[in-house]
């Protein structure tokens, strides 16, 4: 866990940045809408924004306040920007061990975790979107940042082609353990790399907490809340693989390109679980996992429950309902329900 303590404060056109947060993370999530000062606070952390006043200090590492200015240099930031800033006509290789302060001794590892051996030779001006991504993820971690910051990493690449990009940052944080501070307006990312997040509105920060939780109490203001849940194969059964929760609950997901034993990340969409009071049998969808209702909100037209699995070590899934369906099920806080779902809605998201 990394101790992140800010205190910044910034002058933009339409607003002044305010943000106050003091939170533990393994990597702190800013999640807002465009135009919130989500890009302006990482980069007065990294130094380009001179008028940011305030404190900034990371596991007690002072980036600036009124006594310190640590220089750009000094700073150790690796930034992975939406634009990412390749230079046409130069190689992978060159790409990656451009910055001030390469460190070719990691260079092997970081081409390797990437996936990126293939391509070392190659121009950057002929690769896909998400070769260029994984090439300006490389060329950060390989400049031994001691903090990294993420903007928007995912935000110029369609939806398919995100998804498939989002492992090898979940990759990254496990086997660096940089600290990091990742910025998107996507919940689901946030959820799949963030254990804590921040919401920015209009500069000033509106919710701090467990990742899951703050998405939860904004349900309503999302497109889709999508569970995202960390598991272990189990068995693999033809198309099906038998995943294994923390608590002992296990789940079947699709199998394809995974092995038993394999740590994975899997989301699985709020709108995509079923809820009933009985026992359910003969149906289908292959996941019945008895649980209890933790928490039960309503707002307006939208509802969402919260219901933690009969397990050794409760997991919460996240259910959107319709207020007639609450009422009807007479559902509230501890009743005994059961999650039912489709092996095909667990999207695998990393392993």
């Amino acid at each position: 866990m990394t101790r992140f303590e800010l205190s910044v404060a910034l002058r933009l056109a339409e607003f002044e940045l305010a943000v106050e947060l003091s939170t533990d993370a393994r990597m702190l999530g800013v999640f807002g809408a465009s135009g919130s000062g989500k890009t302006s606070l990482l980069e007065a952390l990294a130094g380009w924004r001179k008028d940011a006043r305030g404190r900034a200090a990371i596991d007690g590492r002072v980036l600036f306040d009124e006594r310190t200015q640590l220089s750009i240099e000094d700073r150790g930031i690796g930034y992975v920007p939406q634009d990412l800033l390749l230079v046409p006509g130069r190689s992978v290789r060159r790409q990656v061990l451009a910055g001030p302060r390469a460190d070719a001794s990691v260079f092997e590892r970081v081409i390797g975790m990437l996936e990126l051996g293939a391509l070392v030779e190659r121009d950057a001006g002929s690769l896909s979107g998400g070769e260029r991504q994984r090439v300006a993820l490389a060329r950060a971690l390989c400049s031994r940042p001691k903090l990294m910051l993420f903007d928007e990493p995912l935000g110029a690449l369609d939806l398919p082609l995100r998804r498939r990009i989002l492992p090898y940052l979940v990759k990254a944080r496990d086997a660096f353990q940089v600290p990091a501070i990742f910025v998107s307006h996507d919940p689901l990312e946030v959820a799949a790399l963030c254990d804590v997040t921040a919401v920015l509105e209009r500069g000033r920060v509106t919710a701090l907490g467990a990742t899951q939780r703050v998405l939860r109490e904004r349900a309503s203001e999302l497109e889709m809340l999508e569970n995202v849940l960390a598991a272990t194969i189990d068995a693999l059964e033809g198309s099906i693989a038998l995943a294994r929760l923390p608590g002992g609950s296990v789940v079947r997901v699709p199998s394809l390109g995974l092995a038993v034993g394999q740590p994975i990340l899997f989301a699985l969409a709020a709108e995509d679980v079923l809820v009933t009071t009985l026992e359910p049998r003969a149906i289908s969808a292959r996941n019945r996992l008895p649980a209890r209702i933790s928490a039960v909100h309503r707002d307006g037209g939208f509802c969402w429950l919260e219901a933690e699995l009969d397990a050794a070590e409760p997991t919460a899934i996240t259910v959107a309902l319709t207020p007639a369906a609450i009422d009807e099920l007479e559902l509230a806080v501890d009743s005994s329900v059961h999650l039912v779902f489709k092996t095909s809605a667990c999207r695998v998201l990393a392993g």
